[in-house]
């Protein structure tokens, strides 16, 4: 499946976050192998260890996303083999994830058997390669969004001003027009702390933004 709908009740919001890299210990400053940070490209986390930035991740997905809301997370959720997927996914109190897979989720991409017993993907309300969401609200209307783990040049509706949010590059790398990363390390750079991004975040950064890519679909239109 490639296309959701989500209506939210007047209680509900949705949050987007992406490479939380739970229990990752090469991401963190203090237990780091990498060589060096190569300019902030390898966006190392100012920890001592992946306990402490779990500790931190968590806490903050915790504080600002309700248990009934939705967080659709775009990818890279964590390192450390099964143990620590399970371990991580039971500390957030959301009971509506949404996964998109990332390039390190490997053990949830192949449902391995985790050690409660349950399969990878039944920790999360459901699990997709690619998604293209719809959110209905009182508040906001209707919103669409292209969600991929990695940036995409001209994605699917672009030309009709589709949002399309990422991961993957941590902070390194600014989305072209109306995209954004919505990773842990750019809400660390956009907003001084790691933080799920909400809707109104969103809404804020795309004010100004146009498609800037030109094809087929468009370049008889603008």
């Amino acid at each position: 499946m490639i296309y959701k709908k989500l209506i939210l009740n007047n209680n509900q919001k949705i949050w987007f976050t992406s490479d939380t890299h739970f229990s990752h210990k090469n991401i963190c400053r203090g237990t780091t192998e990498w060589s060096s940070d190569n300019g902030g490209h390898l966006s190392l986390r100012d920890f001592e260890d992946f306990y402490e930035m779990n500790d931190k991740l968590i806490g903050q997905i915790n504080k600002y996303v309700d248990k009934d809301d939705w967080l659709i997370h775009l990818g890279d959720f964590s390192f450390g083999g099964k143990n620590q997927i399970e371990l991580c996914r039971n500390r957030i109190n959301c009971d509506n994830i949404v996964l998109i897979l990332g390039n390190h989720d490997h053990n949830i991409a192949n449902d391995k058997v985790m050690p409660s017993g349950k399969i990878a993907q039944s920790l999360f309300e459901s699990v997709h390669s690619y998604l293209e969401l719809t959110v209905s609200s009182s508040k906001n209307g209707k919103q669409k969004y292209n969600l991929f783990h990695f940036p995409i040049k001209l994605w699917n509706k672009a030309h009709h001003n589709i949002v399309h949010l990422f991961g993957h590059v941590h902070g390194s790398l600014k989305g072209d027009g109306r995209s954004l990363d919505v990773g842990m390390d750019n809400a660390h750079k956009l907003f001084g702390e790691y933080r799920p991004f909400s809707q109104e975040d969103i809404f804020e950064y795309m004010k100004g933004e146009k498609l800037t890519q030109i094809s087929h679909h468009n370049k008889n239109t603008n």
